[in-house]
């Protein structure tokens, strides 16, 4: 048996014979150098959150593109659907409210690209407006997912529950848009807001599309350990998502 003193006359314990006491007196950061046992960092895979947002971002460009015959009806209802699907994908992969500021920066990126390919001023109403429901809707999800309870949002039920009120939301703050481009969309031959109008049709369907989003979003993060060198897949997915959008404006 080794008996002799360590460094600063301390006794070296042996790790056979320390007892609770003794690991309880031993210092976290002799235990982890980086920190706590119950406290290490938790990485983000960010490569889905690029694919989706970039999704996103088409399916505005698209939905956009293909509803123009029902643009003063509920096409805006239809995409509201659409976005809280994507969020709520997203928000299963990494539940943090930067992953919803990075949806919506993306999705709002793919709608600039189109001004560009459309030579369309940014404060237009085709491509103001729906930057400024990209934003009022990632903002609303952000506000409901945050503050509803946990227990409740791994429920099917509950994450209805949010979808709905996250559409609610979304589609109350969008008549704010007349302050931002001067167009604000409203039923035809009145003042009444389009999205409030055809509100219950934008909770009713979020209600199915964000349950339907957090699934999704738990098929990703399975994948998150795929091998490293599939991991070009994800920013590869996102360029592709802009070719064909750009096929689409000049086909």
């Amino acid at each position: 048996m080794n008996s002799r003193p360590g460094k600063a006359g301390f006794m070296p314990v042996d790790s056979a014979r320390r007892t609770p006491y003794i690991e309880r007196r031993i210092s976290p950061k002799f235990r982890n150098p980086e920190g706590t046992m119950s406290q290490a960092p938790q990485k983000t895979n960010w490569g889905p959150v690029l694919v989706l947002g970039g999704l996103w971002g088409l399916s505005e460009a698209a939905l956009g593109m293909y509803l123009r015959q029902c643009a003063s009806t509920v096409s805006g209802s239809l995409m509201t659907g659409a976005a809280l699907f994507f969020l709520a994908a997203a928000w299963a992969v990494s539940p943090r409210v930067k992953t919803a500021a990075l949806m919506v920066v993306i999705a709002s990126g793919f709608k600039l690209f189109d001004a560009l390919l459309l030579g369309l001023p940014v404060l237009s109403g085709a491509i103001g407006n729906p930057i400024f429901a990209i934003v009022m809707e990632g903002a609303a999800f952000a506000l409901i997912v945050s503050i509803i309870r946990k227990s409740l949002a791994g429920k099917t039920a509950g994450q209805g529950l949010a979808g709905g009120m996250a559409a609610l939301v979304a589609v109350n703050l969008f008549p704010l848009v007349k302050f931002a481009t001067g167009v604000a969309p409203c039923v035809t031959g009145t003042s009444y807001p389009l999205s409030l109008y055809y509100a219950p049709i934008a909770v009713a369907l979020s209600a199915l599309t964000v349950p339907l989003g957090f699934r999704a979003g738990a098929v990703l993060a399975a994948l998150e350990s795929r091998p490293a060198h599939l991991r070009w897949a994800s920013p590869a997915a996102l360029v592709l998502s802009l070719g064909v959008l750009t096929l689409l404006r000049l086909l």
